[in-house]
């Protein structure tokens, strides 16, 4: 495991990383990004997450993202399925059955969903699930075609390459190419969720630009442990944005109390 920033190695990939350490008798803190995120795009939030709970916390740039690796493209449409399975493990396993959470925000909260009901490694306490989604809804499809258009004609590539570099064609790209695959509108894992026996908190904003609050219902009902809503007004697809002081209540709060 690392110490600070640096970069870490799982399935063959060296991914950046960053840890922040905290209490050793709290559970370790596994932060997954959304679809477009890294450990830049993060920001502030891995350390007032670690502040608040007291936990250590790891943060990493999947492949393709950040300083990670390069993958190449195009990303075949299983590429969450791919992150959960065959790498994530791997990161979990470099903790040595230490007791974690996983956190994730959008892509990051259906690749925790889908390692959690198909491979959960020994130590694993709980979920955190920030505008997670489960299946593909018309506004998922339109807001990405939106993203699309901002990267063509708006400005999106340039603010993105601060924090991909050389990877920011494959970040984003690997990203949207997979969802607007027709393949793609299929794309459905509540399949894996009646095997989910950890506690859950889904968080979700209620004017979410990428998905409707069907997707935290659908997940509360089919999961087979606990589950704990937090449902935000005046907040978009990323709650720790839009209504920080909020999520970290609810993330406290349910750290608290497992």
């Amino acid at each position: 495991m690392i110490a600070g920033d640096g970069f870490i190695e799982a399935a063959g990939q060296r991914l950046e990383a960053r840890w922040i350490d905290g209490n050793a008798d709290k559970p370790v803190i596994l932060m997954l990004h959304e679809g477009l995120g890294s450990v830049s795009l993060w920001r502030d939030f891995p350390d007032q997450v670690a502040q608040r709970t007291g936990s250590p916390v790891l943060v990493w740039s999947r492949a393709g993202y950040g300083k990670s690796d390069p993958v190449s493209l195009p990303r075949p449409l299983t590429y969450m399925h791919d992150e959960a399975i065959e790498v994530l493990p791997h990161i979990v396993a470099q903790l040595g059955g230490r007791p974690h959470v996983l956190l994730g925000h959008s892509d990051g909260a259906s690749i925790a969903l889908i390692h959690s009901g198909h491979c959960p490694q020994p130590g694993l306490k709980g979920l955190v699930l920030m505008a997670p989604h489960v299946f593909v809804e018309d506004i998922s499809i339109a807001g990405i075609e939106a993203a699309r258009e901002a990267w063509e004609l708006g400005g999106l590539r340039e603010r993105l390459a601060r924090h991909h570099g050389p990877n920011v064609d494959c970040a984003f790209l690997s990203w949207n190419g997979a969802w607007l695959d027709p393949g793609f509108r299929s794309w459905n894992i509540e399949g894996f969720l009646p095997a989910i026996k950890v506690p859950c908190l889904l968080i979700q904003g209620r004017d979410d630009e990428y998905g409707t609050l069907a997707q935290v219902d659908a997940i509360a009902r089919q999961v087979s442990g606990p589950a704990a809503t937090c449902i935000l007004d005046a907040c978009g697809h990323a709650p720790q944005k839009d209504q920080t002081a909020a999520v970290l209540d609810a993330i406290a709060k349910f750290l608290t109390e497992l």
